[in-house]
């Protein structure tokens, strides 16, 4: 077995018993790693890492095919004004972004348990969408940004969404996932792959590259 291979099986081993894994997607896009949890694992105590070692945007990513049992819009579809327009984006050609939720259970949901139960109710909902009426159970606008995966996943883009949704399939987890950038606390970048890939190893979490993913799992 390649290195590579080994890798994304360790990867996918790691998702399903629900811990996290990094994910660069690659440096001609966003050039970004990513922290990435299963949406039904994720803790009070995930949601502190993911705000103090990533620091980037909490998002939970969902399949089309659950965002549309959903009737969850892209934002910049739902938004009725002009800054919503003309989007021209240097990593893509469109944002994956969709509502922004709270669960109806949470208080003002953005504590780190307030939060991680929005997520891990994405994961049950998720996972039986047919049964969910999603409306009763989240409230918009809140705290979780959601976003919509594309249809045909890495076949139409090979963004951290795609990325992730992916990843989950092959771990039979449910098609809802976290995804938060890890930023540079001393550059206010995006965290090199090289310290992403450090800060992996100090902590036993897997560390792929998106193209890994792509030629692994697709």
């Amino acid at each position: 077995m390649s290195q590579a291979a080994a890798g994304v099986e360790a990867a996918v081993e790691a998702f399903r018993e629900g811990r996290p894994v990094l994910v660069h997607d690659a440096a001609d896009r966003e050039g970004e790693t990513d922290l990435i949890y299963p949406a039904g694992a994720v803790t009070p105590e995930a949601v502190s890492r993911m705000r103090n070692d990533a620091g980037g945007l909490v998002c939970v990513a969902l399949s089309d095919e659950v965002a549309e049992a959903f009737d969850l819009p892209f934002m910049q579809e739902a938004l009725d004004h002009p800054a919503s327009g003309s989007h021209e984006l240097g990593y893509d050609e469109r944002s994956s972004f969709s509502l922004t939720v709270n669960h109806r259970d949470t208080y003002t949901g953005i504590t780190d348990e307030d939060r991680a139960t929005t997520i891990t109710e994405l994961g049950a909902a998720a996972n039986a969408p047919a049964e969910t009426n999603f409306a009763a159970e989240f409230r918009a606008p809140g705290h979780v940004h959601l976003l919509r995966a594309a249809p045909n996943l890495l076949a139409d883009r090979e963004g951290h969404t795609e990325l992730g949704i992916v990843l989950a399939d092959a771990a039979n987890r449910g098609p809802a996932v976290v995804v938060c950038e890890m930023l540079d606390d001393q550059t206010g970048a995006a965290l090199s792959p090289e310290d992403a890939r450090a800060y992996a190893e100090r902590h036993g979490f897997a560390y792929l590259e998106g193209s890994e993913i792509v030629e692994g799992l697709d």
